[in-house]
């Protein structure tokens, strides 16, 4: 895991009492979501967190697989799915590009809020590609720090100066697009609320793509 685990670990009990910051916004990401949903869907949440995202979408689905490097993070999201009595998810301990899972295996696939904090997340793109079947979707949150005002593209680099801190990347929305476009996606919607705020993007694999299904 990497050493940044602990940061997350130290930070787990206070994040999980934190509000949402944005309601309506996160609701509106949730709606969206929801239509690319149904009973069959297969679902595979990187950086989970806590839980939230994925035991909301949970009744809605087949199935879904929450992951995440923080071993605190996945203890608060089993005890919130036990509480809302959730069955139909599982979790695991592990970073997305070591995940054990065959390529075209994934109906959609959920990344909220993790690839700026991702150095390889360019490679996280790709591993997305990789697992989902012909068709489907990935779902993405993103802070592009790129587009965000001074004092964030002066913030971000002091999260690399202390080893235990998460990695904060500045890329642009159009980086960002353009790294899923050249991994082999396509942009179906991506929707801003405004400035210095996360984009919403959703990409989905061409049906025609010859994923290795197992």
């Amino acid at each position: 895991m990497p050493t940044h685990s602990f940061f997350w670990n130290c930070i787990a009990n206070n994040y999980a009492k934190q509000p949402v910051a944005d309601e309506v916004s996160y609701q509106k990401k949730l709606d969206h979501t929801e239509q690319y949903l149904s009973s069959d869907t297969r679902v595979l949440e990187f950086g989970c967190g806590t839980g939230s995202t994925a035991i909301y979408h949970a009744p809605k689905v087949k199935h879904v697989h929450a992951t995440d490097f923080s071993s605190k993070m996945l203890q608060i999201a089993k005890e919130k799915a036990d509480t809302a009595n959730v069955t139909n998810i599982s979790f695991e301990q592990t970073q997305l590009l070591d995940l054990n899972s065959p390529n075209g295996s994934w109906d959609v696939v959920l990344g909220m809020s993790i690839l700026h904090l991702l150095h390889d997340w360019q490679a996280h793109i790709a591993k997305v590609f990789e697992l989902l079947k012909p068709g489907g979707v990935f779902v993405t949150s993103t802070a592009c720090i790129g587009d965000m005002g001074t004092r964030f593209k002066l913030f971000a680099p002091l999260f690399k100066v202390l080893p235990f801190m998460p990695s904060v990347q500045i890329f642009s929305q159009k980086a960002l697009k353009e790294s899923m476009e050249n991994a082999g996606f396509t942009i179906e919607y991506e929707w801003c609320p405004g400035p210095n705020k996360a984009v919403f993007m959703v990409a989905r694999k061409p049906e025609e793509h010859n994923a290795n299904v197992k």
